[in-house]
């Protein structure tokens, strides 16, 4: 891509610089670089490097981009290297076209109130033939549809996502965000698979190599038995008597559900194969959800089996489970109610459970949502008590009691906050100045970009660093630094290619001296790269920068 506007590039670069300068609330990011293109492999540069260097290239051309318009840095960055997306719900992430098309393959009828795939009394789902008023989705999938048939398939988008939806008094962005969820589940989960093919081949389209996946297992036998057990205040005596009563029976079944999808995506997209799809190349990786808005015997029974879960794959070196995270409305009352007491539940599984990594929503709240108290300390309690590695939307921040010593010790502690600018000002109308993303990236807490709920936002991870670029003027290093954020605190195993964390300017001891994401690394570096799953898939993200820049 070449860009002719060479002139006014160099007069937005300055003009960046001076406003970067003049506005200690911007956090400039360290420029990383190689040496120029005379020097020899297996050596970098720690210099800045002459304008003729690819990423100084590619600077300019981003510049230029940003000169030229919001639809320019979207051409742009639709080949950047993304890296990961480290906040995604699996079951919102798929299009709308896409469940309709599997109801109609499924035949599952749609109930037009709603509009909402139908329930029976059971809560099962119901199939053809549909009784009225129930419409067959297949009728919505047809190779002729009438202007009745087209005006109920795009109510039915509109339904299961956030396309042309306005508030109405009583009914919020946040309302319409969580009903969707209702309106089109009851799919049959043996269509995951073709969930992580459609999530795989966007990702890929959009040069991103790695996504971790929220997804509810099954846990029906872990809260049956836990309702009969009862609550006990005592976490190990509940631990205890949850698992002499066969907790641990659904671990089977959880990661069994997960390699069925994996193999089913690989089928689909031919991978291992001379047909392999470009999307085979992306990395998943799973996050146990837990369901926050339930009674604590429950929650601390999902969040016991999820541990268990993850940590027995963690051991057996698999490619499942990685994480856990707690999910569903923070502002519900049983979310507010026992917010306190299930940070507690995960800092006592923690200490029994070291190995398993902890994600959470902390902090998705705006003013009003809740009493003012309720926004003084989620975010801190999720890094305080529950030792949360990475937190989950953090809206609330700058609400939180000592705001600015929250933010100093999330930084100290580099606890990564995944960033969602669509999803925030979808359910929480939070926006621009408002959001709390430029004060993170001041007080150097790490931060990288993800997407939440592809599917019901309408939107990709292309859309988010265009949106974040436009919004928050950012550089092209600052988005090379959300990009190398995201894949430094992604939960793969093993140690990271960067010697000091959150600084992307020094490799490891085992890969200095080396040209990052070079076709030629040391032996030693080699070897590194091998035994750490984090430090091949940094080094990957490297070369797919250095072919990007190459290009421009």
């Amino acid at each position: 891509m070449r860009h002719p506007i060479a002139h006014p590039a160099r007069f937005a670069l300055v003009a960046a610089l001076v406003a970067v300068a003049s506005n200690p609330a911007v956090y400039c990011s360290t420029i990383t670089v190689e040496t120029p293109s005379s020097a020899s492999e297996g050596q970098t540069g720690s210099q800045a490097a002459p304008a003729k260097s690819s990423e100084a290239r590619a600077s300019h051309a981003y510049d230029a981009a940003v000169h030229a318009g919001p639809l320019a840095v979207q051409a742009f960055l639709e080949d950047f290297p993304k890296g990961a997306d480290l906040h995604f719900h699996l079951g919102a992430g798929v299009y709308a076209e896409t469940l309709i098309r599997i109801a109609a393959e499924d035949k599952v009828c749609i109930d037009p109130a709603g509009p909402k795939f139908a329930r029976d009394e059971k809560g099962g789902t119901v199939h053809e033939p549909c009784p009225s008023p129930l419409i067959a989705a297949s009728s919505l999938n047809g190779s002729n549809m009438s202007t009745a048939q087209q005006d109920f398939y795009d109510q039915v988008i509109n339904a299961f996502s956030m396309r042309n939806f306005v508030p109405t008094t009583g009914f919020s962005g946040h309302d319409q965000f969580f009903s969707t969820f209702d309106r089109f589940g009851g799919l049959d989960k043996r269509h995951l698979g073709d969930w992580l093919d459609e999530i795989t081949r966007r990702s890929a389209w959009q040069n991103q190599q790695y996504v971790e996946l929220m997804q509810t297992p099954p846990f029906g036998h872990a809260a049956k038995i836990a309702y009969a057990a009862g609550w006990n205040p005592d976490f190990a005596a509940m631990r205890q008597r949850l698992l002499d009563h066969g907790l641990r029976d659904e671990i089977a079944a959880a990661r069994a559900e997960v390699k069925e999808a994996m193999d089913a995506r690989s089928r689909l997209q031919h991978c291992g194969t001379p047909e392999a799809l470009p999307a085979c190349k992306v990395e998943v990786r799973f996050i146990y959800q837990v369901l926050r808005a339930f009674a604590p015997e429950q929650v601390f029974a999902q969040t016991l089996l999820g541990f268990e879960t993850v940590e027995q794959a963690i051991d057996q070196h698999s490619d499942d489970w990685v994480g856990i995270n707690f999910v569903q409305p923070e502002d519900y009352m049983v979310s507010m109610r026992d917010y306190t007491l299930q940070m507690k539940m995960v800092a006592y599984l923690h200490t029994v459970y070291p190995k398993v990594h902890i994600t959470l929503h902390a902090g998705e709240l705006s003013p009003g949502m809740v009493p003012p108290e309720g926004l003084r300390f989620h975010i801190r309690q999720a890094v305080e008590i529950a030792h949360a590695e990475r937190i989950g939307h953090g809206v609330d921040a700058m609400y939180e009691a000592d705001a600015q010593g929250l933010l100093k010790e999330m930084a100290q502690k580099h606890v990564m906050v995944e960033i969602n600018l669509s999803s925030n000002e979808g359910i929480l109308g939070i926006t621009g100045d408002r959001h709390p993303f430029p004060y993170y990236r001041a007080a150097h807490v790490p931060v990288a970009l993800s997407t939440d709920d592809q599917g019901v936002s309408r939107i990709d991870i292309t859309h988010e660093y265009v949106r974040a670029a436009n919004d928050y003027h950012l550089t092209y290093a600052d988005l090379k630094q959300l990009a190398r954020t995201g894949m430094e605190h992604n939960f793969l195993p093993g140690e990271s290619l960067w010697a000091a964390p959150d600084v992307f300017l020094t490799p490891s001891e085992a890969c200095k001296g080396q040209i990052l994401g070079g076709d030629r690394p040391s032996a030693k570096c080699k070897a590194f790269l091998g035994e750490s799953e984090k430090a091949a898939a940094q080094w990957e993200l490297e070369r797919r920068f250095r072919e990007f820049e190459a290009k421009l």
